[in-house]
């Protein structure tokens, strides 16, 4: 007998073009996690509106490349399934069934809940939508009975508020899904050009559909060890965000030797630049031909989320109707 493979499910908004951060952080993990486990890996869009309500303009245009990405990156939909969120509605009938069952407590003490609206202050974050997005995430989650989600340390609290959205539905009616236990995973903060973490919000960001010429002009201009004023001045490895390009793209030697020679200014910074460069093409070469092919075969990438939602939709039916005999509606 063959034992099933344990469930994974995780998604991602689409609120912009992935980027290294994107690719180190999360798609690496994912493609090591198809090798293992029964992967649902989902396209966030509805999520996407809790903070770009007000402009939706472009939310089709990032959900089509980023189903792109996740493929050109090695996301294979013969090993896992690949959806779009709002092409289950499923998704939000569980989402509005939780909402009559949560505390509003609950939502007030999420720790991201202030944090966001002091981070993002030029949208008014002050509805539901913001607010609730828990529920929405936790109906993502246990609509699929997953045995793990992928998350790193700062977004436990929003798993435990999962499990404890999914005891309170058992108490109140009978069990039917399952605490959905951490996989917790280890993701590399990825600097941008300007030295703070890469994001889609900064400015700062090197995408996967970016090309050749855009990497490394943007390299050109990333910052380097601030202290380092002339060519002749020796530089200090340990805070230059070039560096940690070169520990996560370059072999072991030249990790060595750019951190010796710029010590004793033996190297400038263009061209230490332009040796990260050269690693960092090498690494996203595979995946700019695999992006040329998707986007030249609109067809076959419609095929795949269709099968994805296939797939998905026959899964999250089957709770649904355990939901409905549980609630007797």
């Amino acid at each position: 007998m063959t034992t099933a493979r344990k469930r994974v499910l995780s998604g991602m908004q689409p609120s912009g073009l992935l980027h290294l951060g994107n690719w180190l952080g999360a798609l690496e993990n994912w493609n090591a996690l198809q090798e293992e486990y029964d992967c649902y890996f989902f396209v966030a869009d509805w999520h996407a509106l809790s903070t770009n309500y007000a402009d939706t303009t472009r939310i089709r245009e990032f959900v089509r490349e980023l189903l792109i990405d996740w493929l050109a990156a090695g996301i294979d939909p013969t090993r896992a399934t690949v959806f779009v969120q709002s092409q289950v509605p499923d998704h939000a009938i569980l989402h509005l069934l939780f909402s009559m069952i949560i505390p509003v407590s609950w939502l007030e003490r999420n720790p991201t809940y202030k944090e966001k609206q002091e981070e993002i202050k030029e949208r008014d974050l002050s509805t539901y939508g913001f607010l609730g997005y828990p529920v929405l995430q936790a109906a993502d989650i246990l609509l699929y009975k997953p045995d793990f989600v992928p998350v790193g340390k700062d977004q436990l609290p929003h798993l435990e508020l999962t499990r404890e959205l999914a005891r309170r539905f058992n108490n109140l009616y009978c069990p039917v899904f399952p605490d959905p236990q951490e996989h917790l995973t280890k993701f590399p903060k990825v600097l941008g050009t300007d030295g703070r973490k890469m994001s889609k919000s900064y400015g700062n960001a090197i995408n996967l559909s970016d090309t050749e010429p855009v990497v490394r002009q943007k390299l050109k201009t990333m910052i380097t060890d601030p202290a380092r004023v002339r060519r002749t001045d020796p530089g200090n490895p340990d805070v230059c965000p070039v560096y940690d390009f070169h520990k996560i793209f370059s072999p072991l030697p030249v990790i060595e030797q750019v951190n010796r020679d710029c010590r004793t200014a033996a190297i400038g910074c263009i061209d230490c630049k332009k040796l990260v460069a050269d690693r960092m093409v090498e690494r996203l070469a595979p995946i700019w031909e695999a992006r040329a092919s998707l986007t030249q075969n609109p067809r076959h990438l419609n095929d795949i989320v269709e099968d994805g939602r296939r797939r998905a939709s026959a899964v999250a039916t089957t709770t649904m109707d355990e939901v409905r005999d549980a609630m007797k509606i």
